[in-house]
């Protein structure tokens, strides 16, 4: 085919701006890519409900697509902490019927040249990976594995990435009967839907910094990501801006009066998708008390009373991260598919 051209594309103000028609193509590209990676549409977002995440300053995101005949066929991207000088994650998307035609391996080098530009040491990049026969490619944590056969895979390796960790996404069919466990004497429960109460910012930059130190990493020495309560404020107005709720469980720790873990659930307008799981989290030091199945169950009885009618929750796990597996199970998740974490060293 003709040469492969690759335009940078614009991340707009609003997802009904003037300059947002390829924002939102390139965000159905990547949808549709999943959907067809984990045979569901329950990850499905909106160029309205993405856009916050592609807005935030800590992380600043560049996007890139392929046209042929007009269209957009093909995305990629690439994000960094600006606290951070060595890392940058990246993905790239080609939709079905536009690939091995070298579109893919064009974004592939374009974002590594820029990777590379910016004198970053390696990139971390996710995969969907849907099962196939044949050999696996195991994941060093012991825990999962990838089919070896599988055109990601394959692609990936040959590019030099080394898997690090495999993910599973799990779905829980709604409505679901539960009982929140007692917590004791020494936790207390907290809910608040979009923005937390004044008394609990500073805790929850804490857990959401301590979220990028405490969850499973395996080999992908990810960096800590430091939030402050400034960032958490900002954080809240970008989701406002967001047709999506955010809905969280907190449990506070009464002797001391901190909190000592959280979780959030993502929850569209629209009664009739899926909710998404977002982050969870209990901290090292409050480890063995039952916590992570006090938060998930307690979140979960919260989402049906404020929004009732949902179909499903969807979430993901580190493959190694068994209790907080063995916590979905006992819910009721379900596998729907997995995706592995791939490391590069530049």
């Amino acid at each position: 085919m003709s040469e492969i051209l690759i335009d940078e594309l614009v991340i707009p103000a609003t997802a009904d701006a003037p300059d947002a028609a390829d924002f939102a193509a390139a965000v159905d590209i990547a949808m549709t890519v999943e959907a067809e990676g984990y045979r569901t549409d329950d990850l499905r977002l909106t160029a309205a409900e993405s856009l916050p995440w592609w807005q935030d300053p800590s992380s600043p995101r560049r996007l890139f697509g392929v046209r042929l005949e007009g269209r957009l066929v093909a995305r990629a991207m690439y994000d960094r902490l600006v606290t951070d000088p060595d890392n940058a994650w990246a993905m790239v998307q080609v939709l079905a019927p536009y690939r091995n035609r070298g579109i893919g391996t064009a974004l592939a080098d374009a974002i590594e040249r820029h990777v590379r530009a910016e004198g970053r040491a390696k990139i971390l990049a996710y995969a969907v990976s849907p099962d196939g026969p044949g050999d696996r490619v195991s994941s060093p944590t012991g825990f999962g594995s990838v089919p070896a056969e599988n055109p990601e895979v394959r692609f990936l390796r040959e590019r030099g990435y080394e898997l690090q960790q495999v993910e599973r996404a799990s779905r829980l069919p709604l409505p679901v009967e539960l009982r929140i466990p007692d917590p004791g004497a020494d936790y207390r429960l907290h809910y608040w839907v979009d923005r937390a109460p004044a008394e609990w910012r500073e805790d929850m930059a804490r857990l959401y910094t301590r979220m990028s130190t405490d969850a499973p990493s395996a080999g992908l020495e990810e960096p800590e990501d430091v939030y402050t309560v400034e960032r958490v404020l900002a954080m809240e107005e970008a989701h406002a801006l967001s047709p999506r709720s955010e809905l969280t469980a907190a449990v506070e720790h009464v002797p001391s009066g901190r909190l000592a873990g959280f979780t959030v659930l993502s929850a569209p307008v629209e009664r009739d998708r899926a909710v998404h799981q977002d982050d969870t989290l209990v901290l090292r030091e409050h480890r063995g008390h039952r916590l992570g199945m006090l938060l998930k169950i307690a979140n979960l009885v919260h989402l049906q009373r404020e929004r009732p009618g949902h179909p499903s929750v969807v979430t993901f796990n580190a493959e190694e991260n068994r209790y907080m597996l063995d916590v979905n199970e006992a819910v009721g998740f379900v596998p729907m598919g997995y995706e592995g974490a791939w490391r590069l060293d530049l």
